[in-house]
C-alpha cells in the first residue's frame, strides 16, 4: 500500500525544490560561457556571434567565450554541442543551415535540430545580397545571368562550406535562373569573401552582416538583396523583388541552443539574459548597421523557435527536394 505524506511535507518538498530551481537559476554561471560558432572567423556567422556575446557578457557577469569549429556546413560544431554536457556552459550558435536545411541534405545527420536541443531563441534574422568580383566586370543581375550563361558552368560561387546557407542560396539561385555555375566550399564565409575580393571568385550569395560593408567599401560590387524595400544601409542596391525574381527567398536566422537536458531555471536564465542583450542599445546599434533584424518580444524565448525550427525544416525540405540540391 502506498504511503500517503502528511500534506505539510509535500508542501515542504514543493517549496524545497521550487527554492532549490531558483537557487541554480540565480548563481548560474559561475564560470565563462562558451557559444559555439560552428563556422570559420569572420564570416556572418562569427560577426553575429561576437556581437550577441558581448551583450550576454553583460548580462551574465562572466565572459562569454566565441568558440569557432568549421567543417562538413556546420555539423561538427553542432554536433559538439549536442554531445555538450547540459548545463547551460555550452551553446550553438545555429542557423537556418545547421538547425534545419542540414536535416534533408545529410541523410546521415549525427543530431536532429528538433530532438536534440534546448531552444533558447532567435537572435536575429538578416536578408542576404548576391555580390560579385570588380574583376568581373558585371553591373547589374541581367549583367550577371548573362555573365554566368557565357561561362558555361565555369562561373564560381563562393560558399561558406558544402551544406552551408550560403550553399543552399548559390544553389537556390542558379536553379530559379536556370542557370549552371561551379559551387566552390570554404571553411567558412569569411575565406570565401577574401577570395571575392581578391578576384578569385566571381560571385558570392551571403547575408549583409560581411556584404555591406564590403560593398561600401567598394572591395565588391553587390546586385541584389532579398528584402521587400531597398535597404537604407545601401539603398543603391535594388531588391530581387524590383528586378523580376521575387521567388528568390534565402533570408538567414540565427539562433541559441543549449544541449537537450539542459535544466530549466539554468534555461530561463539564459532566455532572459539573451532578451536583455537584445534590447541593449549597443548591440541593436550594431545589428542595425548590417541590416540584422532582433526580432520583437513576440518572437523570442524557446517555445517559439522551437516552432520556428519545425517549419524551416519542412521549408528547406522542400526547396531542397525542388531544386534538387545535393552535396556532391
Amino acid at each position: 500500500m502506498p504511503r500517503i505524506l502528511p500534506r505539510r511535507l509535500v508542501l515542504s518538498g514543493l517549496i524545497g525544490g521550487a527554492t532549490a530551481g531558483s537557487a541554480l537559476a540565480q548563481s548560474f554561471p559561475t564560470r565563462p560561457v562558451t557559444i559555439n560558432v560552428p563556422f570559420a572567423p569572420g564570416g556572418s556567422s562569427d560577426v553575429v556571434g561576437r556581437i550577441i556575446a558581448r551583450g550576454l557578457q553583460a548580462q551574465l557577469g562572466q565572459p562569454v567565450i566565441v568558440e569557432n569549429a568549421a567543417g562538413a556546413g556546420g555539423t561538427i560544431g553542432t554536433q559538439r554541442v549536442a554531445r555538450a554536457a547540459p548545463d547551460g556552459y555550452t551553446l550553438t550558435l545555429g542557423h537556418s543551415g545547421t538547425l534545419a536545411a542540414n536535416v534533408p541534405l545529410y541523410p546521415n545527420l549525427s543530431y536532429d535540430p528538433r530532438r536534440d536541443f534546448a531552444p533558447v531563441g532567435l537572435v536575429v534574422r538578416n536578408p542576404v545580397v548576391l555580390a560579385v568580383s570588380l574583376r568581373s566586370g558585371v553591373q547589374d543581375l541581367r549583367g550577371f545571368i548573362d555573365f554566368v550563361r557565357a561561362k558555361n558552368g565555369d562561373a564560381t560561387f563562393g560558399t561558406a562550406g558544402s551544406g552551408s546557407q550560403t550553399h543552399l542560396a548559390s544553389a537556390l539561385l542558379l536553379h530559379l535562373a536556370d542557370l549552371r555555375g561551379t559551387i566552390v566550399s570554404y571553411r567558412g564565409s569569411g575565406p570565401a569573401i577574401s577570395d571575392l575580393v581578391a578576384g578569385t571568385l566571381d560571385a558570392v550569395v551571403e547575408q549583409t552582416l560581411t556584404l555591406i560593408p564590403a560593398h561600401r567599401s567598394g572591395l565588391v560590387r553587390a546586385l541584389a538583396v532579398t528584402t521587400q524595400h531597398r535597404l537604407e544601409q545601401i539603398p543603391d542596391v535594388p531588391t530581387f523583388t524590383e528586378l523580376g525574381m521575387p521567388q528568390f527567398d534565402a533570408s538567414n536566422w540565427q539562433a541559441l541552443a543549449a544541449p537537450r537536458g539542459t535544466p530549466e531555471p539554468v534555461l530561463a536564465r539564459l532566455v532572459a539574459a539573451l532578451s536583455a542583450a537584445q534590447d541593449d542599445p549597443e548591440v541593436r546599434q550594431r545589428y542595425q548597421e548590417l541590416a540584422a533584424e532582433v526580432p520583437p518580444p513576440g518572437d523570442r524565448g524557446p517555445a517559439f523557435l522551437a516552432r520556428h525550427i519545425e517549419a524551416e525544416v519542412a521549408r528547406w525540405t522542400e526547396t531542397v527536394q525542388a531544386a534538387g540540391i545535393r552535396l556532391d
